[in-house]
């Protein structure tokens, strides 16, 4: 669906700044004790008792990390909270509040900001968090977005990345590569319309995967599928620059080696049917495609019954001493040394 660009347009400068933020966050409501003050001062008012505070920010840039061609603005807005929560769960904590700062340039009208502050009303409704602040200016070329999330958690509960053993299980939720796969195919169609701007393409085949680009959602639930289980995860990382960069800072942290065994990553059937037509190694794509934001940890190996054949997760290989390196086990049993090839932004 292509934009109405006949819609009606009311100019920012009319509501000045303080004017517009009143506008866009005037529907936020707070859900949360631990919120004292939300917007409306020169600072939010959070108290956490005995939890400790957890605090992630991610930066967005236009042209770098989206594309309005094919991005919608509500899409992005609601892309733009589920970033910054996935840093907040892959802590092991429950995400409780965000803030979001944007720039825009004068090509943006009030109602394109509407738009994607309903993805982030919608975000922060689904995943209970609250909108306490943030700031809004102008930029001279294009649209730049700043979140910051911020959970809470036991202290006792809290999973950093450092914590990996060797003999411990390697273990990944849900399934990898989707979201590069459907980058793909926005790209592709994206050059297509440039031929024929009247061309529509079916992008039926390809829902799953182009929603996994559009529109992730953040892993609120693995905390309390690991608590039912009782799993405490040794190290835990969310996927956002591809399966190979998080292990490898998994190792960094813990001083352990791995082993990742190929055969064992999980991959949707959409994933490997667009890999197969886009002739891409779905392996490569899992390892280096990024944007997944599933959660990657480990856990002692005695958890093993507890998490075996468990539909939420796959057990896709182990830590090792230190000396052994990362290394990826083919299908062929030949073990490749792990190099990050995921998302580098300034590249």
């Amino acid at each position: 669906m292509l934009e109405d660009k006949n819609q009606e347009r009311t100019s920012l400068e009319k509501l000045g700044e303080f004017g517009l933020i009143q506008h866009l966050t005037k529907s936020f409501k707070l859900n949360h004790k631990s919120t004292l003050k939300g917007i409306g001062d020169d600072a939010a008012v959070l108290d956490f008792g005995g939890k400790k505070a957890i605090v992630s920010t991610d930066m967005l840039v236009e042209g770098v990390h989206f594309d309005l061609s094919y991005m919608p603005l509500k899409h992005l807005g609601y892309k733009s909270v589920m970033v910054n929560l996935s840093d907040i769960y892959a802590m092991n904590a429950i995400a409780t509040q965000i803030t979001v700062s944007i720039a825009v340039s004068n090509r943006f009208p009030l109602e394109a900001l509407e738009e994607f502050y309903a993805g982030v009303a919608l975000a922060a409704e689904l995943y209970k968090v609250d909108l306490i602040g943030g700031d809004t200016t102008s930029s001279t070329k294009g649209m730049i977005i700043s979140v910051t999330a911020i959970g809470e958690a036991n202290e006792a509960d809290i999973t950093y990345r450092n914590g990996a053993k060797p003999n411990d299980l390697l273990v990944v939720s849900g399934d990898l590569g989707g979201a590069y796969c459907g980058l793909q195919v926005l790209e592709r169609e994206k050059e297509v319309f440039k031929v024929n701007p009247n061309n529509q393409p079916d992008l039926s085949p390809y829902t799953y995967i182009i929603e996994r680009q559009l529109k992730p959602e953040s892993r609120k639930d693995i905390k309390g599928l690991l608590q039912g289980l009782e799993i405490k995860p040794t190290a835990m990382i969310d996927i956002s620059d591809g399966l190979s960069s998080e292990i490898l800072h998994l190792c960094k942290a813990s001083e352990v080696g791995c082993n990742l065994f190929e055969e064992k990553i999980p991959l949707d059937p959409t994933v490997i049917s667009a890999c197969e037509e886009f002739s891409i190694d779905s392996t490569l794509v899992a390892l280096s495609g990024g944007e997944d934001y599933e959660l990657l940890f480990t856990i002692d190996q005695k958890d093993f019954p507890k998490i075996k054949g468990n539909p939420h997760f796959s057990i896709i290989g182990h830590m090792t001493d230190k000396n052994e390196g990362a290394n990826l086990v083919s299908r062929s049993d030949t073990k490749i040394p792990i190099t990050a090839q995921g998302w580098n932004s300034f590249s």
